[in-house]
């Protein structure tokens, strides 16, 4: 079956989990997502979800679209900020003429990235503003076909124009990505692949209506009910779909497979105490209680401990996540199954 024709996005997802857990190394490596890779999502149309009907997009339900998302950061999270971060940005289209929407989305590799809003200005003049400034944390901005910039306007008495609730109003104004300078500054411990640098433009002139603002709802042109939802609900359910997803690798990579809890947990001598003769336990039992409790929660303790300190171990080779430290001495709360700490 084509990987298009898949009843939905998760389903897409989860085909290209092998292809992309493959390049996992590579991106984090050079920064970058592999141009085969990235032609395999865009063919899934898993940069779409979120992008309206009438613009050539899918509409995906939310539940669906954190579904999707989840399952490519359970293979790698840099893959899954971008796609999330290009489905966020493709939100704007609900607030854009249909004209407008096909010159940007009609290319199917189309996608449009930007960095959030700061002192930067964008200064009004005759059908359009003309912009400079530079942003930065533009997320997928490597592939990215429009860039985009969130930003105040000065009118052409130099003040700040003002919203319709009498606050300065923060417009979004999308341009060629030809039309920015892409600065080279995202140098990361972590999601290298997504990234996230910095941009610029010089008085760059954008039209009116390649013009919007996001802070006002009675201005969405889209009225499906998935534009209903706010853009920083849908930005947030993204976000949530990553975490998520580097979650249950996390966790994947803990309880596999059963032999590896079974070889690598320290149990009995390892824990530092010899192991129990047939005496001591005799003597063990002629304890009394209250010492025969305080001797269990101390074996537990030394146990929970030693688990502790392999599953730090473990964590520092795996390729999922980042090395972990735990100075309290105690076992980490995301890897304590109860059955492995029972007395």
């Amino acid at each position: 079956m084509n990987i298009q024709t898949r009843p939905d996005p998760v389903a897409r997802a989860r085909e290209l989990g092998a292809e992309i857990t493959a390049a996992a190394d590579e991106i984090e490596r050079t920064r970058r997502i592999p141009e085969a890779v990235l032609g395999r999502l865009h063919d899934a149309r898993l940069f779409r979800m979120l992008l309206p009907r009438s613009a050539g997009g899918d509409e995906t339900e939310p539940a669906v679209y954190l579904a999707a998302v989840e399952e490519l950061a359970r293979h790698d999270a840099s893959i899954a900020w971008n796609v999330f971060v290009a489905n966020s940005s493709a939100l704007i289209a609900a607030y854009l003429e249909p004209a407008v929407n096909h010159a940007i989305f009609a290319d199917p590799r189309s996608i449009v990235a930007w960095g959030p809003p700061n002192a930067s200005r964008a200064t009004a003049v005759d059908i359009g503003y003309r912009l400079t400034g530079k942003w930065d944390f533009a997320s997928g901005c490597r592939q990215a076909r429009w860039m985009g910039a969130h930003c105040p306007v000065l009118e052409a008495d130099g003040t700040l124009r003002l919203n319709r609730f009498g606050r300065p109003t923060v417009r979004t104004l999308l341009f060629p990505a030809s039309e920015a300078t892409l600065l080279d500054t995202w140098r990361t411990i972590g999601l290298c692949g997504t990234a996230s640098d910095s941009y610029c433009v010089n008085d760059v002139f954008v039209s009116e209506a390649f013009s919007t603002t996001r802070e006002d709802p009675t201005l969405r042109r889209e009225r499906g009910p998935l534009y209903a939802f706010t853009m920083q609900g849908l930005y947030a359910t993204g976000v949530a779909a990553v975490a998520l997803g580097i979650a249950r690798a996390m966790r994947s990579a803990f309880i596999r497979p059963t032999t590896w809890r079974r070889s690598m947990l320290p149990i009995g001598p390892a824990c530092g105490s010899p192991a129990p003769t047939r005496s001591r336990a005799r003597s063990r039992r002629q304890t009394s209680p209250t010492r025969e409790r305080a001797s269990t929660r101390s074996s537990r303790a030394a146990r929970s401990s030693a688990a502790s300190a392999t599953c730090t171990r473990f964590l520092s080779r795996s390729r999922h996540a980042p090395p972990i430290s735990n100075r309290s001495g105690g076992s980490c709360s995301a890897c304590r199954p109860r059955s492995f700490f029972r007395a």
